[in-house]
């Protein structure tokens, strides 16, 4: 097997912030009263385990690991919303602003791997294939805020 620690480095990094975006979207669905927000954040959960699964897929066929925990400012975050569903009684405008700056990052996440020259291939096919869908999601996030201020 060949082994490429910085191409792994670079997937497991990824992995952490789709790994956030799980649990995210995981406490988005808990937290809507919006019926439909919540099939679409249980949908987005379940489209984020693919997106981790065939990062880490690449990772091991890179000779690395694959990456189960989440980042350090994922966690202080989601804690910090946790504080904040409590005062503003997890109302949509507010949760959906949380998957906003959590897709914003995500989408950073995505474009530093993208920037690495020893993503290629099949691997930089399906990253640039993920970075393609959190862009929509981002966007669709963005609209039904827009919904939900009105």
């Amino acid at each position: 097997m060949n082994t490429n620690p910085q191409l792994v480095d670079t997937l497991n990094e990824l992995a952490l912030f789709v790994n956030d975006r799980i649990e995210g979207y995981k406490t988005a669905a808990k937290e809507t009263k919006d019926a439909q927000n919540q099939k679409y954040y249980q949908e987005l959960v379940q489209q984020s385990e693919q997106f981790v699964n065939e990062i880490n897929g690449f990772a091991r066929s890179a000779g690395g690991d694959a990456e189960s925990s989440t980042t350090l400012k994922g966690k202080f975050y989601r804690g910090f919303m946790d504080a904040k569903a409590i005062v503003t009684n997890r109302d949509e405008a507010s949760i959906l602003d949380s998957n906003i700056y959590g897709e914003e990052w995500a989408l950073k996440a995505y474009r530093e791997a993208l920037d690495n020259s020893e993503l290629s291939g099949p691997a930089r096919q399906a990253v640039e294939r993920q970075f393609k869908a959190s862009q929509q999601t981002y966007e669709q996030l963005k609209r039904l805020k827009g919904i939900a201020a009105v």
